[in-house]
């Protein structure tokens, strides 16, 4: 008997290589909603990936508030293996590392699909608000922030971004550590939504959980206002690009000040 998801779902056509392991739990998280989302009903439903799953690399928030290259070129080398191994796109399951991005585009002559792009695309299709009060609050690390990344690709789709002051990005880098040491996800919840809450209060119509760790803690049940997971986009647009629904995006990578 023939199998009615090998009859319905489109071939596989491109193979994503993963850059993973910043952090490791949010990579596993990224691989089991692949997996999840997949509509399988055997293994061969599944599509085939290529990881490189590398927790050693070192902290992204130190290099760039000082010398982003040894990071950079580390993580451009892991995407150059990637592609020699047979990958046809990257995908890097942490929105901090595509501050990055400059240094892998410049080792490989595959594209990289942007979770800053797909996560901001989303959010412009969304209806978050009235014409004249279109905000969206960046829950991010500070490292992420100060590369302006999501700032950028939001003020470019006439979004409005809204950022914690400095002593609220230092608390949630804190539980971002946290997560990382293994602290229950139990634990680290309460504080994780208040700091969402405060980007409300702020006259954030819509969130980004712009730091893949923070899907592990909140889910969109948990805000009052929409909540676009760059984990859950990122899924979808890899699927979407592996099966060939859509065209790669574009070579070119969008300007990053580092």
């Amino acid at each position: 008997m023939k199998n009615s998801r090998q009859e319905t779902r489109p071939p596989q056509v491109k193979i994503p290589g993963v850059i993973g392991g910043m952090g490791p739990e949010a990579t596993v998280d990224f691989l089991a909603k692949i997996v999840a989302s997949a509509g399988a009903t055997c293994d061969q439903d599944h599509i085939r990936m290529l990881l490189d799953h590398n927790p050693t690399l070192p902290s992204r928030q130190v290099a760039l508030a000082s010398d982003p290259a040894p990071v950079g070129e580390a993580i451009a080398a892991m995407a150059k293996g990637l592609e020699k191994s047979g990958a046809d796109f990257i995908v890097i399951p942490s929105n901090t590392a595509h501050a990055f991005l400059p240094f892998i585009k410049a080792a490989i002559n595959i594209p990289i699909v942007d979770i800053i792009e797909e996560t901001v695309s989303q959010i412009q299709k969304a209806s978050i608000g009235d014409d004249t009060n279109q905000q969206v609050g960046i829950m991010a690390t500070p490292a992420c922030l100060t590369a302006n990344l999501y700032q950028a690709a939001l003020t470019a789709e006439a979004l409005h971004p809204v950022v914690w002051p400095e002593q609220e990005e230092a608390a949630f880098m804190a539980l971002v550590y946290e997560v990382k040491a293994g602290t229950a996800h139990s634990k680290i919840k309460p504080a994780m939504k208040k700091l969402a809450l405060s980007l409300v209060e702020k006259g954030a119509t819509a969130l980004i959980a712009g730091c893949t760790e923070i899907p592990l803690i909140l889910e969109p049940s948990d805000l009052p206002v929409p909540f676009f997971s760059s984990t859950d986009i990122l899924v979808e647009r890899t699927l979407c690009y592996a099966l060939g629904k859509e065209p790669l995006p574009s070579m070119e990578p969008r300007p990053i000040n580092l």
